[in-house]
């Protein structure tokens, strides 16, 4: 049979990476920072996990380290958007390119190798039920920043800032801060979807091994309007099309064919989006128009 047990636990793995950083990008964007970084955020936490584990043989500091160097990293973010007032899209590309090029010159520098690091001692996260406990902690996540967003004043703060900074100040609230804190908090998220994929997924680093996983995540919080839940369900559709990428390849699809798989579902995602606003639109403007 296609649709197994195998298949959804392949998906929940695939899942991970992608719900993280795009929950990380919904608390950056109701902060009022569209943040398309999240690609090299990730990879900068692929790489640190690696590292960190391989020379301390626990991964769990290979997880920490992860988290706080996503966070540094997001920093060139939060100081270009927020405090010099830059482009964010153009400072999220930077970072992208910029994060592609670090980590494959550290390769190089600290492991000596091009390509893929793989070692037999490199230790991976543990397994709990198949997955690891990074796994259970995005859904958690996904819990926890619902609440805080709806009910608890620090969330309804930060959408007060997202959606009217200068009516916020007013009321004593500093935009600033809250975007830092959203903008930092969304690298730790990141750090934590690259030791994910290096750690979890797979035990090992390779060369842009993020491979658009970061764009996937944008799209989600698209897609899910930037509200946890909505961001859930677009993260499993790309989970579950990723999942079954890698099932039609076991049946002998092109390796090409099936790696299109979840960018695929995300332009189809994205035209369904797109086509159902537009009708919600028309009949607006119609009845405006008379």
């Amino acid at each position: 049979m296609f649709f197994d047990s195998d298949l959804l636990m392949s998906a929940l793995r695939a899942l991970t990476p992608i719900l993280l950083a795009a929950l990380g990008g919904a608390i950056c964007e109701r902060a009022g920072v569209f943040n398309i970084g999240l690609e090299g955020m990730m990879l900068m936490g692929c790489f640190t996990a690696v590292a960190t584990s391989w020379f301390t043989g626990s991964p769990w500091l290979g997880v920490l380290a992860a988290a706080l160097a996503a966070a540094a990293y997001s920093l060139i973010l939060a100081v270009g958007t927020v405090t010099l007032r830059g482009d964010a899209v153009v400072l999220g590309v930077a970072m992208n390119l910029l994060a592609v090029g670090l980590t494959s010159f550290l390769l190089r520098t600290v492991f000596g190798v091009q390509g893929t690091f793989d070692d037999p001692s490199l230790a991976g996260l543990p397994l709990v039920g198949g997955l690891s406990p990074l796994a259970y902690l995005s859904w958690a996540a996904v819990g926890v920043a619902a609440v805080m967003l709806s009910r608890h004043v620090w969330g309804l703060r930060l959408r007060g800032v997202g959606e009217a900074p200068d009516a916020a100040a007013t009321l004593g609230v500093s935009p600033a801060k809250y975007k830092y804190a959203a903008v930092l908090l969304s690298g730790v998220l990141c750090g934590l979807a690259g030791a994910q994929l290096a750690l979890g997924n797979v035990t090992l680093f390779t060369e842009n091994m993020t491979a658009g996983r970061g764009w996937i995540a944008v799209v989600a919080v698209m897609l899910g309007r930037a509200l946890p839940l909505g961001v859930l369900l677009a993260a499993l559709l790309f989970g579950l099309a990723e999942a079954a990428g890698f099932r039609l390849q076991g049946l002998g699809l092109p390796q090409q064919a099936t790696d299109a798989a979840p960018y695929v579902v995300t332009l189809g995602a994205l035209f369904l989006t797109t086509a159902r606003r537009r009708r919600r639109v028309r009949p607006s403007s119609t009845g405006a128009a008379s």
